[in-house]
């Protein structure tokens, strides 16, 4: 079988993943979608009852809705804000259901590794005309499947960052996993028990962290004795609010007003400055130790923000900036270290791809270690990555992003710059609290 002939493998079912699958069938390119979970969108059930902080005009790919209008399916409200579990129920579900879609999606499956066919990360000789080969596991059973091309858009929630400093588990957090919960628990909803009138401290500085610490305030008010503890590693918050009015995403400005409040009322215990050293048991609580200073409480939670799993690919030859990890020509332009507003220039496949040509991590995980992204983001970068695969140049380069500004910015902002949400997901609160809590879209 030709290189033409092979199907293109998209590994992951997410929004990204699926809308890289019908850009392949627009262009007449066969995709197969390999997704771990039990459903398209599985992760985002996760955090399901988070509310996002992009509205539905931001979170559809529109080639997709074309495919799903074609057979009627009518299109949310673009100015309604979505839950994570109706941009699953409405939008994900209906796309993955398609005849087109549904035939090529594989659930259960997971990637376990891509290389090369016959070929390690070390060899050359042949190495541009060999295709790539997929070691894929569903049920225990091992698999190989050849593909012409390879679209990673697998994301970063299943690997969150730790909660010890220095990007390693702190001495004990792993002894201790079973009190500390990573994401966005449901505190209002089905985990209430685990926290209602019990003291937890939220470790992080991002929308997640905001999130979870608004509906611990508002559980508070239905269960007396909760007590809410915020940990950040950095000095005062200061500009980690976000830019409240200045943010042109309303409910993303809203939310780190929200949480400014609390800290200014003192209704939150804040611990800045704070990076946790040490996690042990003291009695029947936990203790989060910092040198001579210490957090005593019933339960963790670690908003401290993903990163991506790589391992996947690592017999492959990729050029990722030794920071953020991820593709060179990308890095630059997210870095955290050189600016915070989250803006990037326009991006397509010229600055996502790799030594190994046709190989393209999009979504999520094209930013790395970058707490920065939108899901329009994610739809750009597909239409162009597969327009590359479809050796369209001319449509790869003309890429067009025009994104919501934060409202914040240090350091050198890029010229012509975009700027996008500082978080991974979701984007708004849980439909259970009337502060809005927003995660990223």
């Amino acid at each position: 079988m030709s290189h033409a002939e092979l199907p293109v493998a998209v590994i992951g079912a997410g929004p990204t993943g699926l809308a890289a699958a019908v850009h392949l069938l627009d262009r007449g390119l066969e995709p197969v979608v390999f997704e771990a979970g039990d459903e398209a969108g599985a992760s985002i059930r996760a955090w399901g009852h988070v509310r996002i902080f992009s509205p539905w005009a931001f979170d559809i790919d529109p080639i997709a809705a074309g495919r799903l209008e074609a057979v009627g399916w009518e299109a949310p409200d673009e100015q309604g804000y979505p839950i994570g579990d109706e941009l699953v129920d409405r939008y994900l579900k209906p796309l993955a259901a398609l005849p087109e879609i549904a035939s090529r999606l594989e659930l259960r499956t997971r990637v376990v590794r891509v290389t090369r066919a016959g070929l390690d990360k070390l060899k050359d000789a042949g190495r541009d005309d060999a295709p790539y080969e997929l070691v894929v596991e569903r049920d225990g059973v091992e698999r190989r499947v050849l593909a012409r091309a390879v679209i990673d858009a697998s994301g970063t929630w299943q690997t969150p960052n730790p909660l010890g400093a220095g990007g390693v588990a702190a001495a004990g957090e792993r002894a201790q996993r079973d009190r500390i919960t990573t994401g966005i628990p449901d505190v209002l909803g089905d985990d209430r028990a685990r926290y209602a009138g019990r003291r937890t401290v939220v470790a992080g500085s991002g929308h997640s962290a905001f999130n979870v610490i608004l509906d611990l305030v508002a559980l508070r008010e239905s269960a007396p004795g909760t007590e809410v503890v915020w940990a950040i590693r950095g000095g005062a918050p200061g500009r980690k609010y976000g830019g409240g009015g200045a943010d042109q995403l309303p409910a993303r400005g809203a939310l780190g007003d929200a949480v400014r409040g609390l800290v200014d009322k003192g209704a939150i215990e804040l611990h800045a400055g704070f990076s946790t050293r040490e996690v042990r048991r003291g009695g029947d609580r936990i203790v989060l130790a910092d040198g001579d200073r210490e957090i005593v409480v019933d339960e963790v939670i670690a908003a401290t923000g993903f990163r991506p799993d790589l391992g996947l690919l690592s017999e492959l030859r990729l050029d990722l900036d030794d920071r953020v990890e991820a593709a060179r020509k990308l890095a630059p332009l997210i870095d955290p270290n050189v600016h915070s507003c989250g803006s990037v220039p326009p991006h397509g496949a010229e600055e996502l791809a790799h030594p190994d040509e046709g190989v393209f991590i999009v979504g999520m995980k094209s930013y790395g270690r970058a707490p920065t992204f939108l899901l329009r983001t994610g739809y750009e970068q597909v239409r162009s990555v597969v327009a590359a695969i479809d050796g369209d140049w001319e449509a790869a380069r003309r890429v067009d992003l025009v994104l919501p500004e934060t409202g914040v910015c240090s350091g050198s902002k890029p010229a012509a710059a975009e700027a996008e949400a500082p978080a991974a997901c979701c984007g708004s609160s849980s439909p259970h609290a009337e502060a809005p809590a927003l995660v990223a879209g």
